[in-house]
């Protein structure tokens, strides 16, 4: 089996080619830099307010899947779980230019992403916060 780089040419696939290059780039960090540094980006909002952000525990959702450890990653950021799915749908909906489907998507997204932040930082809803069950 070979890889034809001809295909990976920036000049004719831009989007491929930065689109790998991403991805590359992201399980070098999160597969060699992070173990062997144990030095990571951390949340600039957590870090200023103290409070969880709807993307904290990103990171550590991604290091769980790429482990196989659904469960875990499920109480690291459980709105991964949710919006993938939303995402996918806004995407098939935005090709097939289903304009007004596509745009509800994405409002419900952009909706449940911000009721997600605010909800994980209220005491009541403090199983919505990251936590390793390990």
């Amino acid at each position: 089996m070979s890889i034809n780089l001809h295909k990976l040419d920036p000049k004719r696939h831009p989007k491929l080619f930065w689109g790998v290059s991403l991805g590359v780039g992201g399980l070098f960090y999160l597969k060699v830099w992070l173990p062997v540094t144990k030095i990571d980006v951390p949340c600039v909002f957590h870090e200023l307010t103290g409070f969880y952000c709807p993307g904290c525990g990103i990171t550590r959702v991604t290091l769980s899947l790429l482990g196989l450890d659904f469960v875990q990653a499920f109480r690291y950021n459980p709105l991964v779980f949710i919006i993938l799915p939303l995402y996918a749908m806004y995407f098939v909906t935005k090709k097939k230019q289903m304009r007004v489907l596509s745009n509800g998507i994405m409002t419900v997204m952009l909706i449940v992403t911000l009721a997600f932040g605010l909800l994980r930082n209220i005491p009541i809803f403090d199983w919505l916060a990251p936590t390793a069950i390990r």
